[in-house]
């Protein structure tokens, strides 16, 4: 049996956006954000953890991109622990999730053509554990 990829023409890749990995993870950050009111502190750890999180991504083939699976929640509990320590759980979760998503996936959109792959997901399996676990980490902060 053949299976048929929507939209394939050999030698383009398909970006697709994960529901798990990049839909719910933004729209609960963007929720945190309207509660927390310190849009200079989101932003900076947002960035701080994207530029952390850019610099560990590796581009895999027949993967997409990785990160080392620590890294993301390791670096936004620790900046939010520093800049905001009375709401460190939720400072957390925004940059762990956005950072990790920009600072991996959208910072190396022009690395994917080059892995050869006929699918690449934002939000995939070569980040979505930072993602992941950058939520457990967080309710542990909490």
């Amino acid at each position: 049996m053949r299976v048929k990829i929507p939209y394939y023409r050999p030698g383009y890749t398909v970006i697709a956006i994960n529901v798990g990995g990049t839909v719910i993870p933004t729209l609960i950050s963007l929720y945190l954000i309207t509660h927390f009111d310190q849009l200079l502190k989101t932003s900076l750890a947002v960035l701080i953890v994207s530029l952390v999180t850019n610099r560990f991504a590796r581009p895999m083939p027949g993967l997409g991109i990785t990160v080392p699976l620590f890294i993301p929640p390791l670096v936004a509990a620790i900046t939010a622990t520093i800049l905001a320590p009375g709401h460190a759980p939720a400072l957390a979760y925004i940059a762990g999730t956005l950072g990790t998503l920009i600072g991996a996936d959208l910072m190396n959109l022009k690395k994917i053509e080059g892995l050869g792959a006929p699918v690449a997901s934002i939000g995939g399996a070569g980040t979505f554990d930072g993602i992941f676990f950058t939520g457990v980490l967080a309710v542990l902060l909490a």
